[in-house]
């Protein structure tokens, strides 16, 4: 029997578990950079990138977080791969043990060869995988290349676009702080304008009682002409006859008195109160009657009413930029009942006096 001694192979394992550990890190900082564009990308694919500076310090936290438990996970991995490569290197003793004991085992050179043709096998099978894992790598080195570039670009990309957003903030600010300004001196104005109109008002108002109790005074105890609150109301039936908007012999007497006493009055209060008289024609719901030229409803009738007394007035001398004529038809029934009592009281010419 030959005693044939095996020359020292050369230990690959080492060099192997390298490569794996480098491929397992730059995996997990693959990840990591997947992770960083994912989010990024997110932020700004929303409505063209319209995030609040908020928003993206909340991202950027986010993404710190990620980065931080990835980066304790690339620990643990390396961790793992010593481990692994300590049990490897242990293993690749035992082998040389083992090819020492076959040196030192009497064998025939068969059984030796077939052994060493195994070992050989085995040995290439592992330097294939070994070369196919760095082609792998150099790969993947690429694409990091790639990614890094692609995340400078985006990072950079990011920074500007913040530049923008806190600009955009900062003018922002600067125009509410400028519309703050301009809301407290538009406050103030209106409120003095509004203090200002409630004087002038509450002028008026001590002419308004006075002005009524005149009126009623100049026209006697007539059942078709009465006060209601902060206006004077006069029956139509008076002033027109049914239909029309030509005012009768009565109609132009009382308005003679009454424009008596609103000239009184041009004279009593003050030339600073800014008031006028009102001319409000009403009528009641019965609808026009087909075919009439004058008007086509009773918005236009009583229009033409009030028009027609606020002409009255002033013929009998009362100042026309005094006079307010206007039409409601029959919009505002004093009441809503059906009888002929009821109409008659809608169908009315009402007089208020009321500042500007």
């Amino acid at each position: 029997m030959m005693n044939i001694r095996y020359r020292e192979n050369t230990n690959t394992w080492p060099g192997f578990v390298d490569l794996f550990s480098n491929l397992v890190i730059i995996l997990i900082f693959l990840l990591i950079m997947f992770v960083f564009l994912w989010t990024t990308t997110s932020v700004f694919n929303k409505n063209s990138g319209a995030k609040t500076i908020a928003d993206l310090r909340a991202e950027t936290t986010e993404q710190a977080q990620t980065i931080e438990q990835m980066r304790a996970d690339e620990q643990e991995a390396k961790r793992l791969l010593v481990m692994a490569r300590d049990e490897l290197e242990t293993l690749d003793n035992d082998r040389n043990e083992l090819i020492n004991e076959l040196n030192e085992t009497d064998l025939s050179l068969e059984d030796l060869a077939n052994a060493y043709e195994a070992k050989i096998s085995e040995l290439t099978q592992q330097l294939n995988q070994a070369n196919t894992i760095k082609e792998q790598l150099a790969q993947l080195e690429q694409d990091r290349a790639k990614l890094q570039d692609e995340m400078s670009a985006q990072r950079a990309e990011l920074s500007e676009q913040m530049a923008r957003l806190q600009a955009a903030l900062d003018a922002a600010e600067e125009r509410a702080h400028e519309q703050e300004i301009q809301y407290v001196e538009m406050s103030s104005r209106l409120n003095k304008a509004l203090a200002d109109k409630v004087a002038e008002l509450n002028q008026a108002a001590q002419y308004q009682s006075a002005f009524y109790r005149a009126i009623k005074d100049a026209l006697g105890d007539r059942t078709t002409v009465r006060a209601d609150g902060d206006r004077f109301i006069i029956s139509s039936d008076i002033l027109f006859s049914s239909g029309s908007y030509k005012l009768s012999s009565d109609g132009k007497r009382q308005l003679q008195l009454i424009a008596n006493v609103i000239k009184d009055f041009e004279n009593k209060i003050p030339s600073d109160i800014d008031w006028i008289i009102r001319v409000d024609g009403h009528t009641d719901k019965k609808q026009v009657i087909p075919g009439t030229r004058a008007y086509r409803n009773n918005m236009q009738l009583s229009l033409l009413r009030a028009t027609v007394v606020a002409n009255e007035l002033a013929a009998n001398g009362v100042s026309r930029r005094r006079l307010l004529p206007s039409g409601f038809g029959d919009l505002y029934p004093v009441e809503l009942g059906n009888s002929p009592a009821d109409l008659q009281k809608n169908r009315r010419i009402e007089l208020q006096l009321t500042n500007r």
